[in-house]
């Protein structure tokens, strides 16, 4: 019988093994199975593989090193409070969509929350997960739908009603940072209505949604474009324009351990249904359901 190749892709590894390729993924995530990454592809060292199983069979099988247990990407009010109350030992490092998904595709965090929207509005995040997280043991779960719009002062006294006003004379405007999901839709937005950002006069540029209701709150702008679960707190009026989709990129490594298992099981309890609807601006119907898997 022939010998194998020195380095095996994964359906070469399944076969070798004699599993199916979704066990191979799995035992990547969970049980360490060695291997090496080349051009976004797995790839394993035979030699490797066959200590491993050897040891493994002893009881004695290494174990990866799971990712942080800390949610990065997008501030979303109902995530935030959804970790607190939960008390699932997770922490939110929440510094924006683009940053989540870099920090994920590093195994730097557990977990990222995103809404980057492809540039006709028609869907989220599928294409970055395509470019940036092929390979990387990753799966993307829907969080939730969420209402974006324009968040004003109470009555609307600039009569802000579309993201044409935006660019209006005298208009302020409130920002979020760069590669924040808001920041990127607004892009899309101006764009779709052939304006260019540097019109707008923007006097706050914020890391988060209350930051960014807080600014038009104090007068420090007019307008920001945010989440309509930023506006009710503060007493603030909202112009919807955008159904967006959040989804939680999760490592695969980290799905099947307590702390990301706590918080979907009580995202899936009446206390959070009850809590969504009362944010308002939420759809939670299709919680967890999985948007986008590595399809390598």
């Amino acid at each position: 019988m022939p010998s194998a190749p020195a380095h095996l892709t994964v359906a070469e590894v399944a076969r070798h093994l004699r599993l199916g390729t979704r066990k191979v993924y799995d035992l990547v995530a969970r049980k360490g199975l060695p291997h090496v990454r080349a051009g976004g592809k797995l790839l394993f060292d035979v030699a490797e593989v066959e200590r491993w199983l050897a040891q493994s069979a002893g009881g004695a099988a290494p174990r990866a090193g799971l990712p942080p247990p800390v949610v990065g990407g997008s501030h979303d009010p109902l995530l935030e409070w959804a970790v607190r109350e939960s008390r699932c030992g997770l922490a939110l490092l929440t510094q924006g969509s683009a940053d989540g998904l870099e920090r994920l595709s590093r195994g730097e965090v557990a977990a990222a929350l995103m809404h980057l929207p492809s540039a006709d509005l028609a869907d989220f995040n599928r294409a970055e997960a395509d470019e940036r997280l092929r390979g990387r043991g990753v799966a993307l779960v829907e969080w939730a739908r969420r209402e974006q719009g324009l968040l004003v002062a109470r009555g609307n006294p600039r009569k802000i009603r579309a993201v044409a006003d935006l660019a209006r004379r005298g208009v302020t405007v409130a920002a979020r940072q760069p590669g924040a999901g808001s920041a990127v839709l607004l892009e899309r937005l101006l764009a779709r209505e052939g304006i260019d950002r540097r019109r707008l006069r923007v006097t706050a540029t914020t890391m988060g949604e209350g930051d960014l209701a807080m600014a038009v709150k104090s007068g420090e702008a007019d307008v920001g474009l945010g989440a309509r679960a930023a506006a009710a707190p503060l007493g603030l009026d909202f112009v919807p324009l955008v159904v967006e989709r959040l989804d939680l990129g999760v490592s695969r490594a980290a799905w099947f351990e307590a702390p990301m298992r706590a918080l979907m099981a009580f995202a899936h309890g009446k206390r959070f249904a009850e809590h969504a609807r009362s944010l308002g601006g939420y759809d939670i119907s299709g919680l967890g359901a999985v948007t986008w898997n590595d399809p390598a």
